[in-house]
């Protein structure tokens, strides 16, 4: 069929054609929003999971629905590299000031906010972002100590009460939340806080990965109250189906009953990996319906792309020990729909617990869909990329991988 018109998107942070699964988690966004008009407290969400499963499209839907609601909105994006902790400070003093040139054209623009905006000036100057004129002097004394943790709050204390006379809330919309700086994040916190102890709208909405609860609470140990915490896993097998078939049904596309059977065991129910087989099944086909063999080749080309791609460069490579656990998830809980490849012939090296996955960059393994354990030449699986094969009856060890009654390493 015509690729141009493909409707699958698969990629990071790409709006599926239809988003789908989801729904409790958007009205739980709505419920934030519509309790903020009537100045009721509610908490912030934290979305989290593995990689792949739309935390970043559900986090750029509640930003559309919060602008769509007249909210003040900053957006945010955490790095693991010190650079990265450098230049998301900066991206935050930025987007501030973007976000009050916004306010400034907005209906709920007034004088009491225009009196409080030389505080968001200071702290962007504080952060050695250059001024973004909007004719506003910035206020001494308030949100320039340097202190992040400090001058944040002083941003909140002005910044938010005038918004709520103004009928209006902050938003603060986090991406891979989890690499944000310890101190940063603690300031966040303690801004999210006491917001909540004042009664004032502002709100962290964050996106990471299955880490991030505990990381907060090690931040702030009265973390795990300040949030409505979302699991985002995979879709159940009817919005598994409803990806696959809504999209395709829009565009005159049918799929056989086995064709959608076989996409639906090998994805798993996960999103990108949905998106990744629709994509090809749709280019595979040659009429407008998706035959068994068109899905069966699907399968093969998908998971080739997703070896080169989602599993070998943005996966294990890249994984530090702190995600290492998410693998051995995926594994066990989807024994039965995963495997272990080899990416070469070469021996592998067990990693100790707590050496980055990338020091066996030409030695590791990695995971994918449906298939059944393979045999490899290595005497100890990586550290990094599995678990205990105990809590799934599915997943078997080779005895050439390790002896029998041995169990793989945790």
């Amino acid at each position: 069929m015509q690729p141009e018109i493909n409707p699958y998107s698969p990629g990071s942070g790409l709006t599926p054609p239809d988003l789908v699964g989801r729904q409790a988690e958007i009205d739980a966004f709505d419920l934030v929003v519509a309790r903020s008009r009537g100045r009721r407290s509610s908490r912030g969400i934290i979305l989290h999971g593995l990689r792949g499963v739309g935390k970043t499209v559900l986090l750029n839907r509640f930003l559309r629905q919060a602008e769509q609601a007249d909210w003040f909105t900053v957006e945010l994006e955490g790095s693991a590299t010190e650079s990265g902790h450098e230049i998301a400070r900066h991206k935050l003093g930025r987007a501030l000031l973007l976000a009050v040139r916004r306010l400034q054209r907005s209906k709920h623009f007034s004088e009491e906010l225009k009196a409080v905006l030389g505080t968001v000036k200071s702290f962007s100057l504080s952060l050695g972002v250059a001024s973004i004129d909007f004719n506003v002097d910035q206020t001494r004394g308030r949100a320039d100590s340097g202190r992040i943790e400090v001058d944040f709050e002083e941003v909140i204390e002005d910044l938010v009460p005038a918004l709520q006379k103004a009928s209006s809330a902050f938003g603060l919309f986090i991406d891979e939340m989890q690499d944000i700086d310890p101190e940063l994040m603690s300031a966040l916190l303690a801004a999210q806080h006491k917001a909540g102890q004042k009664g004032w709208p502002f709100y962290i909405f964050g996106a990471g990965l299955p880490s991030l609860p505990s990381i907060l609470s090690s931040s702030r140990s009265y973390a795990e109250r300040l949030f409505n915490y979302r699991e985002i896993g995979a879709l159940d097998v009817s919005a598994s189906r409803d990806a696959l078939l809504i999209p395709a049904g829009r565009l005159g596309v049918e799929y056989e009953p086995e064709a959608i059977s076989e996409l639906l065991t090998a994805s798993g129910g996960y999103p990108y990996f949905l998106q990744t087989y629709g994509q090809a099944a749709w280019d595979i086909a040659e009429a407008k319906i998706v035959r068994l063999h068109d899905a069966r080749e699907a399968v093969v080309e998908g998971n080739a792309a997703l070896d080169m791609g989602f599993f070998l460069r943005d996966g294990i490579e890249r994984r530090q020990p702190n995600e290492t656990t998410s693998g051995r998830w995926l594994l066990t809980k989807n024994a039965a729909r995963v495997r272990l490849i080899s990416l070469t012939g070469l021996e592998c090296q067990r990693l100790r617990s707590a050496q980055p996955a990338r020091a066996c960059s030409k030695k590791e393994w990695c995971i994918r869909p449906n298939a059944a354990v393979s045999p490899s030449p290595c005497q100890e699986w990586p550290r990094s990329s599995i678990g205990s094969p105990q809590s799934s009856g599915a997943l078997r060890k080779p005895s050439k991988v390790a002896p029998a009654g041995r169990n793989v390493p945790a």
